[in-house]
């Protein structure tokens, strides 16, 4: 089965990313797949975007029926705390 760990490669040099896979000095065959740079927005745009989401959000009033006391009496779940 074959095995996939994320790396950044750097000229010839492989940088682990997350799990790094136990080699010791054993030389193995591998298959390297570029993958496609996704374009980072940078923080104004994420802003202006988060801005967007809020305002649809906001104009459709989803929010507006729910009461906040029984949604987190419905979503959490107490329970009985040891010695009381």
């Amino acid at each position: 089965m074959l095995k996939t760990f994320k790396a950044l490669l750097k000229g010839s040099h492989v940088e682990w990313i997350e799990d790094r896979p136990d080699l010791g000095d054993e030389m193995l065959e591998v298959y390297v797949t570029l993958l496609d740079k996704k374009p980072v927005p940078d923080a104004k745009t994420r802003g202006q975007k988060m801005a967007e989401i809020l305002e649809n959000l906001a104009a459709t009033e989803g929010l507006e029926n729910i009461d906040p006391i029984l949604w987190q009496r419905e979503t959490r779940q107490d329970r009985s705390l040891p010695g009381r």
